[in-house]
């Protein structure tokens, strides 16, 4: 790092360090401290590069020339709205917490996502991944329930991984669910999916169990810690016959296939946890694009 750098983020006119403890304060994900704390240290870096010494100096030209800049860097649009998304977090609360008149960042605009169709897993993967005999051993055990509750229940893999003992509901059929932003949800789960797990606990859960297990977790790795989301894929990657499937894959079939049946798309939004409608829409595009796709390969004049 440059001595210029060294000196803009050590100067306390910034305040990225409040800033940051405000991010801790309010319990935002690790991710997203993370996330928002080095975006905004990333933009310190960039404008005390060209002269700004204070939140003070920045306007709405420098921040639209920073977006610029990322652009033609070949930064990818995803995250460049996420690095908006930090700095007018950031802006704004240097203005919440009176270091600032008003926010150049208010109203600062970044370039539209492109929207991408969401990768589903073909059936004869998903009949080989969930129907294929793997044996009775512990980890076959493990990883039946992992497929069982990625697809049957739709969640993250980092909700997943995150599910402890008590967020089952085995007489009602539900699993407790802590979602982005720490939200939490109910959603029901199938009965192959509650056998899988039940055998999982009852049969296989106790032989990988060590001392310092965490006693609370509902899935463990080889190593007996808490299952992960690379731990989640290289049981996708092992079990899968043909062709890689990547987990969140499965959250976007269990989509595509409900709204396929016929699920309300504000049924299907509340199972996802999508804060926005417009996120779950993607589906019904899917949706159609399968159609479409079966008519060019099946009607004579497709």
């Amino acid at each position: 790092m440059s001595a210029v750098r060294k000196a803009n983020q050590a100067t306390p006119v910034w305040r990225l360090k409040g800033y940051g403890d405000t991010l801790r304060a309010a319990d935002r994900s690790p991710a997203t401290q993370r996330a928002y704390s080095s975006d905004a240290r990333a933009f310190v870096d960039w404008a005390g590069e060209r002269g700004a010494t204070s939140p003070g100096d920045v306007t709405k030209k420098d921040l639209r020339d920073y977006l610029l800049f990322m652009t033609t860097r070949g930064d990818e649009r995803t995250s460049i709205i996420r690095r908006r998304a930090s700095l007018r977090s950031y802006f704004a609360w240097l203005v919440e917490r009176g270091h600032l008149a008003a926010s150049p960042a208010a109203r600062l605009l970044a370039p539209r996502p492109a929207q991408q169709l969401p990768k589903i897993v073909v059936r004869e993967q998903l009949e080989n991944l969930l129907d294929d005999d793997w044996g009775e051993d512990e980890w076959a055990t493990l990883d039946r329930a992992v497929c069982e509750v990625l697809y049957g229940a739709g969640l993250r893999v980092s909700e997943l991984c995150g599910l402890d003992l008590a967020n089952i509901d085995f007489a009602q059929g539900l699993l407790r669910v802590l979602g982005k932003g720490r939200k939490e949800r109910i959603v029901p789960l199938h009965r192959r999916g509650l056998e899988a797990l039940r055998l999982w606990i009852e049969d296989a859960r106790d032989e990988v169990l060590r001392a310092d297990s965490p006693r609370d977790a509902l899935f463990l790795n080889r190593r007996a810690h808490r299952l992960g989301p690379r731990d989640v894929r290289r049981i996708l990657d092992h079990r899968v016959a043909r062709g890689h499937v990547h987990p969140h894959a499965l959250r976007h079939t269990y989509a595509t296939h409900l709204v396929e049946g016929g699920a309300d798309l504000r049924v299907v939004q509340e199972l996802l946890g999508h804060e926005s409608l417009t996120t779950t829409q993607i589906y019904t595009h899917v949706s159609k694009s399968r159609l479409q796709k079966v008519h060019r390969q099946t009607h004579p004049r497709g």
